[in-house]
């Protein structure tokens, strides 16, 4: 196919193909020169910006949402404000919580700190949370095992419990949604069975 050496993120790269490729802006074969960016073959005249669609002919562009933007439209309209250091975002950006952020910087809220890009995150006033330190910190925990619950629970005795938790203190069998129970002086349940 083409042979391309490791090149820096939004340069362009001219060359004339050895096989056949599709241009992505017009979706016809490319039979004399070609672009190549953001993983992507163009024709010259096709590559152009996403938001004033003009044809980008200088050396350095942006990007956003996997589509080439001109310099000027990137800083009129879509560079924006890192949410946590308040810095302006050029390169990669995380769009999260609706707010803009670095990508270093979309950080869990909780003591871990790590990257959240890409994964699953709680949001607690304003500050993503990984789903670890969010149960830890912010989850109810469970009136028997004390552990937090991250789905759903029961609610019983002013608490709230895993399924497999709520079961009598004196027998240990799991008291069922419908069953009649009471609570002993520490609020844990007891069977109706047990409960003489």
């Amino acid at each position: 196919p083409y042979k391309i050496s490791k090149r820096p993120a939004n340069n362009l790269r001219l060359l004339i193909p050895f096989q056949a490729a599709v241009c992505f802006g017009c979706k016809e074969e490319i039979k004399d020169k070609m672009l190549e960016a953001l993983d992507k073959s163009w024709h010259p005249e096709h590559f152009a910006c996403k938001e004033c669609k003009k044809r980008i002919a200088e050396n350095k562009f942006h990007e956003s949402e996997g589509l080439p933007v001109c310099s000027k439209c990137f800083e009129s309209k879509i560079q924006a404000i890192c949410a946590a250091c308040r810095k302006l975002v050029t390169e990669k950006v995380v769009k999260a919580m609706g707010k803009t952020w670095h990508l270093e910087h979309f950080i869990c809220g909780g003591p871990c700190k790590q990257q959240l890009s890409g994964k699953t995150f709680f949001e607690r006033n304003g500050k993503p949370y990984c789903t670890a330190d969010y149960e830890r910190l912010y989850a109810p925990k469970c009136g028997g095992c004390k552990k937090p619950i991250a789905e759903k629970a029961l609610s019983a005795l002013e608490s709230k419990w895993h399924k497999e938790c709520f079961k009598c203190k004196l027998c240990k069998e799991p008291i069922g949604a419908d069953a009649k129970f009471r609570a002993d002086k520490e609020k844990q349940p007891i069977c109706e069975k047990c409960g003489v």
